[in-house]
């Protein structure tokens, strides 16, 4: 069985990594160009826009999805009535793959069919919501669906967590009068950081590899103005049969995973494995 993981997983890895150095088109080559591959890649303005537009869907789809998940997680914790109603609606999205939760957005701001087209038949002739079809908002009706899609994940962990804690804190910050914002930004969210770690490393990998809901709510238009890497990497591999150039993008991705995920398991594995010893 390790042997099959090996050669299907890190084997497949590094051939790809091989391919981005050739000069494969529709079938592999066995040459060798250089970086020739990776110069035509960062030359090319539509990767630079899908690289541009990922730095954009990140850095508000992880700010988001956390303060969502941490302060649907704290509402949860507060033994509200019906808890485990409140923890099925807002984990259930996640359950959705993406291309179910692209699908439905796209449906809810197509401005034929969705909110903007109900609101006119309701009365409101000049509402608009265009998100979809307008180069300048598109990227944040991805962001919605994908901030609807994860924030439960957050939610999740962060609840687990807040469920691990000692009561008896809460009952010495009660005596010192320790304002309960205080007491969640100073001492509990610090003794949530492998779930606070977890749940942004998982959420960083699936925004990396997005795909799904990209082509499910917009394939990457109007022109590029949603295009991501990795619809760049599968339109270049499958329509447009330059193996090489798709390569030398999926390599630039795994890459970026590879920094993503390496000081995290250093920080969480190894240092505290060397520590212990």
């Amino acid at each position: 069985m390790a042997v099959v993981v090996i050669f299907a997983y890190l084997g497949t890895m590094l051939w790809s990594v091989r391919l981005s150095f050739s000069s494969s088109r529709l079938l592999p080559k066995d040459d060798f160009v250089g970086f020739a591959q990776y110069t035509r890649l960062f030359e090319t303005s539509r990767w630079i826009t899908s690289l541009e537009n990922l730095a954009i869907i990140a850095f508000f789809f992880l700010l988001i999805c956390f303060v969502l998940g941490t302060l649907l997680a704290i509402f949860i914790d507060q033994n509200v009535r019906a808890e485990s109603l409140f923890r099925t609606v807002f984990l259930y999205p996640y359950a959705m793959s993406f291309v179910v939760a692209g699908l439905i957005w796209q449906w809810i701001l197509n401005p034929d069919l969705g909110i903007q087209a109900t609101m006119r038949d309701l009365g409101f002739p000049n509402f608009v919501l265009d998100w979809t079809v307008n180069p300048d908002k598109v990227l944040y009706a991805i962001i919605l669906a994908t901030v609807w899609h994860g924030s439960g994940l957050v939610m999740a962990l962060i609840l687990a967590g807040l469920r691990g804690i000692d009561t008896q804190i809460w009952s010495a910050t009660r005596i010192d009068g320790i304002p309960p914002w205080r007491v969640y930004l100073s001492i509990i969210l610090p003794m949530l950081r492998p779930m606070i770690i977890t749940s942004l490393v998982l959420l960083s990998i699936s925004i990396v590899k997005m795909y799904d809901v990209v082509v499910a709510m917009t394939n990457g238009g109007p022109g590029t103005a949603s295009e991501v890497p990795a619809k760049f990497i599968m339109d270049n591999l499958f329509e447009r049969a330059n193996i090489g150039l798709a390569t030398a993008a999926s390599t630039v991705l795994l890459i970026t995973v590879l920094l993503i995920m390496v000081p995290v398991l250093y920080s969480q594995y190894f240092r505290k494995n060397g520590r212990a010893s």
